[in-house]
This record gives C-alpha cells, sequence and structure tokens, in this order.
C-alpha cells in the first residue's frame, strides 16, 4: 500500500515532511518518491503547483540557500501558520481521509506529530469504527456478498484479502489505542 499521491493528499504531505525538516524541491520529490513507491510517483506537474498554493496560502514559505556546488538551491520550510494547519488536519480529519486506505495512510504517517496522544487515539478510533461497519466490494440485491459464497475466483481473493487486511489493521489499531490510552 502506497499512501499517497493520485489518491492522497499531497499538500497535507508537504506539510508533514517539512515538519520534520526543511527541503529543496528535488529533495522532498525524494521523500514523497519513498513513500509512495514507482506505483503512485508524483510529477513535478503536480508537486511545484502543490508547493506554489501552499505559499499563496502562507503555508509554507522558500528562501535561497548555497549548494553544495557553486549553484543556489531553494528551500522550502513550513511557516507557523502550516505547522498549526498541518495539526488541525491530523485532529481533524475529513471523512475521506478515514475510509480511504491511501488517504488514511498518509495520515498515519504524519501522526505522530500531533503532541496529544488523545488527539491520535480519537483519529485511530474513527478509522477502527470506519472498518467495524459492515462492507463488500459485491452486492447480491442490498445484501453483501461473503467470499465463502462468491463463485468467481478473483472476485473471492479479493473478498479474502481485504478481511485479512482488514483483520489486521483493526488489531492493530486496537492495541495501539490500549497504548495511547494507559498513564503517560
Amino acid at each position: 500500500m502506497y499512501p499517497m499521491a493520485s489518491g492522497g493528499d499531497l499538500g497535507l504531505t508537504i506539510l508533514g515532511f517539512l515538519n520534520e525538516r526543511p527541503m529543496h524541491g528535488y529533495e522532498l520529490k525524494s521523500c514523497l518518491a519513498a513513500l509512495t513507491g514507482h506505483l503512485r510517483p508524483v510529477s513535478d506537474g503536480a508537486l511545484y503547483p502543490a508547493i506554489s498554493r501552499l505559499e499563496a496560502k502562507e503555508l509554507v514559505e522558500r528562501h535561497e540557500e548555497a549548494g553544495a556546488a557553486a549553484a543556489r538551491r531553494q528551500v522550502l520550510t513550513i511557516t507557523g501558520a502550516g505547522r498549526e494547519e498541518l495539526l488541525r488536519r491530523l485532529r481533524e480529519p475529513a471523512d475521506l481521509d478515514i475510509s480511504d486506505q491511501t488517504r488514511f495512510f498518509t495520515l498515519l504517517t504524519f501522526l505522530s506529530a500531533l503532541p496529544d496522544p488523545a488527539d491520535q487515539a480519537k483519529v485511530l478510533n474513527r478509522r477502527l469504527a470506519f472498518l467495524e461497519a459492515p462492507a463488500s466490494f459485491f452486492y447480491q440485491g442490498s445484501k453483501p456478498v461473503r467470499a465463502k459464497d462468491e463463485p468467481d475466483p478473483y472476485r473471492r481473493g479479493m473478498l479474502l484479502i481485504a478481511r485479512a487486511s482488514s483483520q489486521a489493521e483493526k488489531e492493530w489499531l486496537r492495541q495501539r489505542i490500549e497504548e495511547l490510552n494507559l498513564p503517560q
């Protein structure tokens, strides 16, 4: 699973990485590529307009620094307003950020930036509640098709894989929520 690019939130990811440290555009693009893998590359045509939008909102600023060689480079830094926006978006994610696995993994990548364990647990509880609601890829009328009842081997495989993944995620979520709720 790859947490971003076309299905994720590029602005959130840029703010998350810049919250860790200032970076120049190429370094930021390398971090994005490492996170998303080769299946969902981030093009310059998506990255640099996203950076410009964040700059226009004064969430990110750019300044020039001397490069390793003679060339100067543009370094991106998150602003105080950008950090507040990042924390707000982590603390109060949209419903799609909870229900879409790719977008949720983007949240998980930076969730440790929230200083309050209760805020982290609240986000994880929302995801757990979403996963515990009945769902299926396939329906017969209004009734979800269970893997054991699916005659097509590939659809049955999808259902089995999804169930196993969901079970593993729910187990991890419960464990992490319990850890976050322990006295600090």
